[in-house]
């Protein structure tokens, strides 16, 4: 059985867990520079390098995942945020990508494995992939609005290379994350695609966008509602959302893109709002209570959490869910539906 398919199969019978953050977890470590940088001999600071780590300290990435997995985690991702050549280029290692995203894939596979192999619950393995620090929709410039940095096939290619080896080391599925520019995410679903033709299999892509206000628009200006049109063509395996805001602020949001997707959402905000430290405070049992709210409602089939977000976090998300139904597909008319900044329904 396919991945696409056995996730729908078990995604039929509850609401899923998937983890949590790897970067504030990550921080907790207090990690030296020297533990980033191992014996690889780089020209730059690696300090704040957290893919890195998968070839450098392995037993990093290890421990978060596998806390995630005894938290209740059905689907770990990959610490490969930004294992691309555009964000690596910052630390001088983009000999390393390939690397880099073999082996973490590597990690989440085995472990994965590990824990179905416990219990003959299947898990899965979610190929993670970040915007990059570089956006196709804005000019970086406000003195000349039609200046790009990079170009749409230069992203594609930059993703192409990283979606490749996260499929060699094992991944069910790509993420393409924290979409924050609709444009670039459609580069990582380009890639994908391509990545997937020359495999001659299905690549299942999961998408998450990141709201940049309460209004629930992404930084390039598209609606929840305009962003689901922009890329459904792509045959999600899920849609949701995830960072920006805690759940109380992606209520909303959340009811507009279950009422209107015929695909699973999944859904992982940060642990509330940071505060004046850049600290997260909300309490696990109120992260569960909210997003506990949706799965009542009918509104998720899967949760977890992103930035300050902890094992203990997902397992009392694991927790608070279980025994209730997951979220049904609606069927919505087959209309043509066209994606601006705003979405537009072109009436039968």
């Amino acid at each position: 059985m396919s991945a696409r398919k056995k996730l729908l199969a078990e995604a039929a019978k509850r609401i899923l867990i998937t983890d949590g953050a790897f970067g504030t977890e990550i921080q907790n470590w207090k990690l030296a520079e020297a533990a980033y940088a191992g014996s690889l001999g780089l020209s730059h600071d690696q300090k704040g390098n957290n893919d890195i780590l998968a070839v450098t300290m392995p037993e990093v990435p290890e421990t978060i995942t596998r806390a995630y997995l005894d938290a209740g985690s059905d689907i770990v991702s990959t610490n490969t945020f930004s294992a691309n050549s555009i964000s690596q280029a910052d630390y001088g290692a983009e000999s390393l990508v390939r690397e880099i995203n073999l082996e973490s894939a590597k990690i989440a596979r085995r472990l994965a494995d590990e824990y179905a192999a416990r219990d003959g619950r299947p898990r899965f393995v979610a190929g993670a992939i970040g915007p990059t620090n570089k956006t196709l929709s804005l000019s970086p410039d406000v003195n000349d609005p039609g200046f790009r940095e990079i170009d749409f096939d230069y992203l594609t290619g930059v993703y192409r290379e990283q979606i490749d080896a996260l499929l060699e080391g094992g991944a069910d599925f790509i993420l393409i994350e924290t979409v924050f520019d609709t444009l670039n995410a459609k580069a990582g679903i380009m890639a994908a695609i391509e990545a997937g033709a020359a495999l001659g299999r299905d690549v299942p892509i999961m998408l998450s966008m990141t709201l940049t206000d309460l209004s629930g628009r992404n930084l390039s200006g598209h609606t929840v509602e305009a962003f689901w049109h922009a890329v459904r063509h792509a045959r999600p395996v899920t849609i949701g959302l995830n960072c920006s805001f805690g759940a109380e602020q992606l209520r909303p949001h959340v009811k507009t893109l279950a009422d209107i997707a015929d695909t699973l959402i999944m859904v992982y905000p940060n642990a509330g709002l940071p505060n004046e430290l850049g600290a997260y405070d909300e309490a696990p049992e109120t992260t569960a209570g909210l997003v506990g709210e949706w799965a009542g409602a009918g509104q998720v089939n899967i949760l977890g959490g992103c930035c300050g977000s902890t094992p203990a976090h997902i397992k009392a998300i694991a927790d608070g869910v279980r025994g209730l139904k997951p979220r049904a597909l609606p069927q919505p008319p087959v209309l043509t539906r066209l994606a601006g900044l705003e979405p537009m329904t072109m009436a039968a």
